[in-house]
């Protein structure tokens, strides 16, 4: 049961971003430019770096959300299964693989995020924009996880529910639809 009274038939951080629009605002806008803005890295990529994110903080409304997401834009459901098992044996590039790497060190903190980190990722082709934009999606999506499990939202069980959710983040990115969301009939 969350901590405060959210919309009953919005579960996970759509309730928390209902709940308060104009801090909303500004936090979707950050992830539709992370995620689905101009980028050298693809959008199933970067749904990679917010799932080992989730995954790696527990929190199971953004993990299954961003596998969902990451599953369709992947084309395939394999590879986030494996990145969240063990990234460095994933079925990714060796550039994924270090950014993953600088995502998961990030989540850890952001003084984890070793020079060494850095060089690897460098070593393998990403640039310093695909370094800054990996640890600021991973600094993000630790915002996401922490406020939607410090205010105990509701985690669907029902692989549907995040079916839907990943077609919907994969049709309409992160922006609040016009209007809102209207309650179930």
């Amino acid at each position: 049961m969350p901590h405060i009274p959210l919309p009953e038939h919005l579960p996970g951080i759509t309730g928390l971003l209902e709940y308060r629009l104009d801090t909303a605002m500004p936090i979707r806008d950050l992830t539709q430019i992370l995620l689905r803005g101009e980028s050298s890295l693809t959008e199933g990529e970067r749904e990679l770096i917010a799932t080992i994110v989730s995954s790696r903080n527990c929190t199971n409304f953004c993990e299954a959300a961003h596998t969902k997401a990451a599953d369709l834009l992947l084309g395939e459901s394999e590879t986030a299964r494996l990145v969240k098992l063990d990234f460095e044996s994933a079925p990714v590039s060796d550039k994924m693989k270090a950014l993953l790497n600088i995502a998961a060190l990030t989540q850890k903190s952001g003084k984890a995020v070793s020079g060494e980190a850095i060089e690897r990722a460098k070593k393998a082709g990403a640039s310093d924009l695909e370094i800054h934009d990996t640890v600021l999606i991973a600094a993000l999506f630790c915002l996401y996880n922490k406020y939607v499990d410090g205010l105990a939202t509701v985690a669907p069980a029902d692989p549907a529910f995040y079916q839907t959710l990943g077609e919907r983040i994969v049709a309409r990115g992160y922006m609040r639809p016009p209007g809102g969301y209207s309650k179930p009939a």
